[in-house]
């Protein structure tokens, strides 16, 4: 793609960095932008900059936030002491959508999948397993989409806290093996949360 402008195709390479955008949508974007009064284009790259720079991880549940701690997680309306364990904050939106869990959560980062380098010690597992050995947690609701990588970080959790006080419940399979928990409708996610059963009976399936 040749442009007239060295201005006008670096901002478009920039922007078709972003996950699904490619040079002809950047270039629509760019264009789009360049229309805008610049007050307009001023606010935009004032607020990714904003973001950018002040955004936090919620030093309990390692959630997004604008405070060291969480809107959720300080909410004293939750429920402290059962914790819907995610792979990352689009999760959390998910399920907060339905309005079918009542807890805290807790951020992984990820999920275990060893042919992309990615192994337990990369999650945020470890402080979640200390919550467990401090009993603050009476139930973890293991919410990780049900792919290999999902069952199997689950599975690695579950170990980690076997023999503990806690009690281990997994979302009902209402969603299909396979898919990511972000693309399910919230009906079948909120279901799927309120019909949790006993992580064990998952592992006789």
């Amino acid at each position: 793609m040749e442009f007239s402008s060295k201005l006008l195709a670096n901002a478009v390479n920039e922007v078709s960095q972003l996950p699904g955008i490619g040079k002809r949508t950047a270039l629509r974007l760019v264009l789009h932008l360049l229309r805008q009064p610049k007050e307009q284009t001023a606010a935009l790259t004032g607020a990714l900059q904003h973001m950018r720079n002040d955004l936090k991880f919620c030093k309990s549940c390692y959630n997004l936030s604008d405070v060291e701690v969480c809107e959720i997680c300080s909410n004293p309306l939750r429920k402290k002491d059962i914790i819907c364990v995610v792979e990352d904050i689009r999760d959390v939106m998910a399920i907060e959508n339905t309005a079918s869990h009542k807890g805290l959560y807790h951020v992984l980062g990820g999920k275990i999948s060893p042919i992309d380098g990615v192994g337990p010690h990369d999650l945020n597992i470890v402080s979640l397993v200390e919550k467990v050995k401090r009993g603050e947690v009476k139930e973890l609701i293991f919410a990780l989409s049900p792919t290999m990588e999902g069952d199997t970080t689950n599975f690695y959790i579950y170990k980690q806290i076997q023999g503990l006080e806690v009690k281990t419940s997994t979302i009902a399979r209402g969603i299909s093996v396979g898919d990511e928990l972000e693309y399910a409708d919230e009906i079948t996610l909120g279901r799927s949360i309120l019909n949790r059963i006993p992580f064990e009976a998952s592992l006789k399936h």
